[in-house]
């Protein structure tokens, strides 16, 4: 019996990279994800929700939750990484829509910020 529903295309899972371990706390600059991306497949194979609390990282496992505090106001957000990037020199994470208001970054789009690895 043949199903109704239209074949969805599936994105492979990508591991990250081998070879680098990343440590349990590392500093840099944070960005955000536009609104426009909502609902595209992120490279975990998730459907990407902007009001999520998740976030993309170069090498940190799929799944991995961390603590995320803006470093010049003191405001924390926990993620789940699901995504890959950032893919821009000096940033150490994108973080979905939600994550980046809990922080008040939506107006500056990029902040400094200490990230705590709590659990690969």
């Amino acid at each position: 019996r043949r199903s109704c529903r239209r074949a969805r295309r599936h994105t492979p899972q990508r591991p990250a990279p081998r070879g680098r371990r990343t440590p349990l706390r590392f500093s840099g600059y944070a960005s955000y994800y536009a609104p426009s991306l909502h609902g595209n497949l992120t490279a975990s194979g998730e459907v990407y929700v902007h009001n999520g609390m998740t976030a993309a990282h170069k090498t940190l496992p799929f799944n991995t939750r961390v603590l995320v505090t803006r470093r010049d106001t003191g405001d924390v957000v926990m993620v789940r990484i699901n995504d890959r990037g950032p893919f821009v020199p000096d940033r150490v994470i994108d973080l979905s829509g939600g994550a980046a208001e809990k922080l008040g970054m939506l107006s500056s789009g990029l902040v400094l910020v200490d990230v705590e690895v709590l659990e690969e």
